[in-house]
């Protein structure tokens, strides 16, 4: 088969990876002039984690990341409300990683070139259209330094892993928009010393009044035992506009809500000062559409089912698409019926976790007690909800996102 990967993110060098441990070989196109260490922070939790530890990717994540212990939720007074393991910690037979986007990207990438072959990954490839007929797909390029028309290539078939914005998508869905319910979110990473024990992840806030995401991503970044600490802060405004995904944040944008943030274990307003880069991103996501295959192309990961970054669970199902596709391919002589078998395995799944980080997603644990309390300070945890109705909010969201422990050891 002559298959083409149109992105070269973190579900294109999966893909790329777990064809040619099937022994497929394919060409991945990505529009980038080069593959440069940016972003910020992500979580692989244990479901992703299972399909890089069949890559033979563990070790290497484990070396430029911070390995998860515990999961921890407080309200916007910096009050406890509810932790849990995590990981291996939490008797997963595979562990939570935080890690920088861009430490991630790096160890797909060198993978992807060492085993594949450097000269299957091509950068400064923009896709600006694609024709199809019985016998392939014919695909046209332009140099994204440069706009200068490249040579047509031939494919048996093509997968879309270009992301949110796929040029791929817009093909079969030319009139579809993003979703935005009026949520923003700004990003960084500070140079700071452990919170707690240095690998927990927290949750703090709700969207209405303030939330902020805290996680390390790197050990003793600077010699002095301080950590690289990610944090995504997460605001619901009525009428405001949408944040640009190719702009540098301004922190006065979104600190008001944060200024009183001065807890006994974190100051939060001095932390986010402390960031040298912020990036603004929107909260968004689209709508569960009932095709991703069409003849010989179908979508993977984000240019499938977009899904708000809630939960960590964007490059987990990037990653099960990717093994799931993959094992398919390897399984047949028609590459067409297995693109369409691929779609009837994971488009409702992922739909599903779509839905859910609408509506219920991980931090709904921090929405019912601030609903229960009515948004006041509480006395007692215990006294406004038991620690194991927490715990099942909790458990329902790792059955939708398919990481109970059960579904990630079977």
């Amino acid at each position: 088969m002559n298959i083409a990967l149109i992105g070269g993110g973190i579900a294109g060098m999966t893909l790329a990876l777990a064809l040619k441990q099937r022994g497929i070989a394919c060409r991945v196109y990505e529009s980038a002039r080069e593959i440069k260490e940016v972003g910020v922070g992500i979580t692989l939790l244990p479901h992703g984690m299972r399909e890089f530890t069949a890559l033979g990717l563990q070790d290497a994540l484990r070396a430029v990341s911070v390995e998860n212990k515990e999961s921890a939720f407080f309200n916007r007074y910096g009050q406890f409300i509810y932790r849990e393991p995590r990981g291996l910690f939490g008797g997963y037979p595979f562990p939570e990683f935080g890690i920088h986007r861009g430490k991630l990207h790096t160890v797909l990438y060198d993978a992807a070139r060492a085993q594949c072959g450097a000269e299957n990954i091509l950068t400064n490839h923009h896709l600006t259209g694609l024709v199809q007929d019985e016998k392939g797909v014919t695909l046209s390029f332009k140099e994204s330094s440069s706009g200068a028309q490249l040579a047509p290539v031939k494919a048996d078939i093509v997968i879309a892993c270009d992301g949110v914005n796929s040029a791929v998508r817009r093909q079969f869905y030319p009139d579809e928009g993003v979703a935005f319910a009026g949520i923003n979110a700004w990003r960084g990473v500070s140079i700071h010393k452990p919170i707690f024990d240095g690998q927990t992840y927290m949750r703090v806030g709700t969207i209405d009044t303030g939330k902020i995401v805290i996680y390390p991503i790197l050990d003793n970044v600077d010699g002095k035992g301080n950590q690289l600490i990610n944090w995504t802060t997460e605001i619901r405004r009525e009428g405001c506009g949408m944040n640009d995904w190719n702009k540098r944040g301004n922190i006065e944008d979104f600190i008001a809500p944060y200024e009183d943030w001065r807890f006994d274990w974190l100051d939060v307003p001095a932390m986010i000062r402390n960031s040298e880069d912020v990036f603004e991103y929107p909260m968004v996501d689209k709508d569960p559409v009932a095709q991703w295959t069409f003849g010989r192309v179908t979508f993977v990961g984000d240019a499938a089912h977009p899904m708000y970054p809630r939960g960590s669970n964007g490059s987990a199902q990037a990653v099960i698409d990717a093994r799931t596709l993959a094992d398919l391919l390897a399984k047949t002589q028609d590459p067409v019926a297995a693109l369409k078998d691929y779609e009837q395995a994971r488009i409702e799944p992922t739909a599903t976790v779509v839905r859910t980080n609408r509506s219920t997603p991980p931090d709904f644990i921090i929405m019912k007690v601030n609903e229960l309390t009515g948004g006041k300070p509480f006395a007692n945890i215990d006294d406004v909800i038991s620690q194991a109705d927490l715990r099942q909010i909790s458990e329902n969201y790792k059955k939708v996102a398919g990481f109970t422990v059960d579904a990630v050891r079977a």
